[in-house]
């Protein structure tokens, strides 16, 4: 799952980034609404983490802007605003959530991913192809009924393949929600990632496969 995250508080920032990380999503940082905008015209993203007091202006006329063009981003806001109008004005904008700092970072990871399993958002909650079955809430793989433990790219991967099971995905998708504008991605990085998957399942004798069309994409279908 790819996520834009606009807060202009530089460490703020990198703490919410490199934790998200951690939680296995893609983040791109930017500090403003202009940068936010331009990210948004060449990156599709799951969701929005939204700062609302920005050095170039009000986070609320960047969510206000998006609904007028119709975009339906899930957005949680997360400010320093904590009187209850500035909520009603917050949700009443477009956001979807809303959350007042200072915060507890699990809390706003797992508001997070509550989000995006709101019906037609990005994230189910079981999802599975043959044996395997991965519980997106608790990030928690099982091959046949057993455990397996992915590096964080690998889980990252194979998700967005289950997400699309029995469709290819192109490479040009797969990089975009893999990899944020900041990671270095070397020529045949995707193919290595890829490589290292379809061994961790062969190994566990997984009834699943990850398969390459040759200059079109990757597909995961059930079977060896």
């Amino acid at each position: 799952m790819r996520l834009l995250a606009v807060e202009d508080e530089p460490d703020l920032g990198l703490l919410l980034r490199d934790a998200l990380r951690h939680a296995a999503f893609t983040v791109d940082l930017v500090t403003g609404i202009q940068d936010a905008e331009d990210h948004l015209a060449v990156a599709g993203y799951d969701a929005m983490i939204l700062d609302l007091g920005l050095a170039d202006g009000d986070g609320l006329a960047l969510l206000r802007a998006l609904r007028r063009r119709g975009a339906m981003l899930p957005v949680l806001i997360l400010t320093a605003r904590d009187a209850p109008e500035d909520r009603v004005t917050g949700l009443d904008s477009g956001a979807d959530d809303y959350l007042v700092k200072p915060f507890h970072v699990p809390e706003l990871i797992s508001r997070m991913r509550a989000l995006l399993r709101r019906p037609n958002a990005a994230l189910g909650v079981v999802l599975q192809v043959g044996d395997l079955v991965l519980d997106t809430a608790a990030r928690h793989l099982t091959v046949g009924g057993t455990p397996l433990e992915l590096s964080l790219r690998e889980m990252a991967l194979l998700e967005l393949l289950l997400r699309r099971q029995g469709r290819v995905v192109t490479r040009e998708a797969i990089e975009q929600a893999l990899y944020g504008f900041d990671a270095a991605i070397g020529s045949n990085a995707l193919e290595v990632l890829v490589h290292r998957l379809r061994r961790r399942l062969a190994e566990v004798g997984a009834h699943a496969a990850v398969h390459t069309l040759r200059g079109v994409g990757y597909l995961l279908a059930e079977g060896t």
